[in-house]
């Protein structure tokens, strides 16, 4: 999961970015020469993992990741060349983290983030205009030269277009937004969206919101003190959660909301003594979940033999598990629950 961070300037992305891509203590943190592109790669804690590897003692344990890409430039204003070549290192993130100044800038501008919202908005609504105008365009000359356009996709890319010459984002309308014709479009307005509110050090509370933007989720973090917490030691960290009242890192907050914002869950494999977790979208069949894990086993897939998580942790052990009738062989077009623990059974 790819995660795109965008704002406008002093918004406070790269504080976001540091306190996300160092709250595990890891060194994560990449920059591609090309563009100047910071990317972090982080873990996502799952005491599920923990309690698996602690059962099993594998040779390796693998958590699910989160990427959080930072662009190398910021925006403002309307859309121009610049600003394409910044959508274009955002448009392949699978959400879209937005990040709003809820602090007095250097300056002593005061903090809008309503409205700022609203005006990058814009631009990503324009930008994804220019991308339905100029598929239109292909589309009628390819008509003219004789080459019917895809029914579906013209269908598609003309709801798109409606909604946007309103000003309205694609993710509005979810089946849209998710068509699989319309996914090499990577509509910006389209992915889903978590707003983060960058609070001063002392303010816990959420700002004023005239009309709270539909299909998107908020959460409001202290992004300069969290920053700092990211870079101290656990016992040291501890301390401060306490003191300014943090329950969870805006990492894990993030992640959480992360997940429920795409409609993701969580699924275990032991396979070659490595404990591993997948990340798929809620409502997978198991065939899917096999295609995750390795193409092999999709291709040859014959029974997915599963055991809910829970019945793992009351029972102790797989064994006990299936004595107690836990362990069940489904097929192909089972639905995976977050939590399970399967073994693909294939052959190729």
């Amino acid at each position: 999961m790819k995660l795109g961070i965008v704002g406008l300037p002093q918004s406070g992305k790269n504080t976001i970015f540091a306190a996300l891509s160092g709250a595990r203590g890891e060194e994560a943190v990449q920059r591609k020469s090309r563009m100047d592109q910071r990317i972090g790669t982080v873990r996502v804690a799952d005491d599920r993992v923990d309690f698996l590897a602690a059962l099993l003692t594998p040779k390796k344990t693998t958590y699910a990741r989160v990427e959080y890409l930072l662009p190398s430039e910021t925006t403002g204003g309307k859309p121009s060349r610049s600003d394409s070549a910044l959508w274009n290192q955002i448009r392949p993130c699978d959400a879209l983290i937005h990040v709003l100044r809820n602090f007095s800038s250097p300056g002593g501008l005061g903090a809008t983030p309503e409205a700022d919202f609203r005006a990058l908005e814009e631009e990503m609504i324009l930008s994804d205009l220019l991308v339905v105008e100029k598929r239109l365009e292909r589309m009628e000359l390819d008509t003219k030269r004789g080459n019917k356009p895809e029914p579906e996709e013209l269908s598609l890319i003309n709801a798109c277009r409606e909604l946007l010459e309103k000003g309205l984002p694609i993710r509005l309308d979810p089946e849209l937004s998710s068509a699989p014709a319309l996914r090499g479009f990577t509509f910006l307005s389209g992915r889903p969206q978590l707003i983060i509110i960058n609070n001063e050090d002392e303010d816990e509370s959420f700002p004023a919101w005239e009309k709270q933007p539909e299909n998107t989720d908020i959460i409001a973090v202290r992004g300069r003190l969290e920053m700092d917490i990211a870079g101290m030691d656990p016992e040291e960290a501890g301390e401060f959660f306490t003191e300014y009242h943090i329950e969870e890192s805006a990492l894990d907050r993030v992640i959480e909301r992360s997940y429920h914002l795409m409609n993701l869950i969580s699924f275990f494999t032991v396979l070659n003594e490595e404990v591993r977790a997948w990340t798929i979208r809620s409502g997978s069949p198991a065939l899917e979940a096999a295609g995750a894990v390795h193409t092999d086993m999709k291709k040859g897939f014959i029974r997915a033999e599963v055991l809910a998580f829970q019945h793992l942790r009351e029972y102790g052990s797989f064994q006990e598990a299936k004595k107690a009738g836990h362990v069940r062989l489904e097929g192909k077009e089972y639905t995976v629950k977050d939590g399970d623990v399967i073994n693909f059974r294939f052959n190729v």
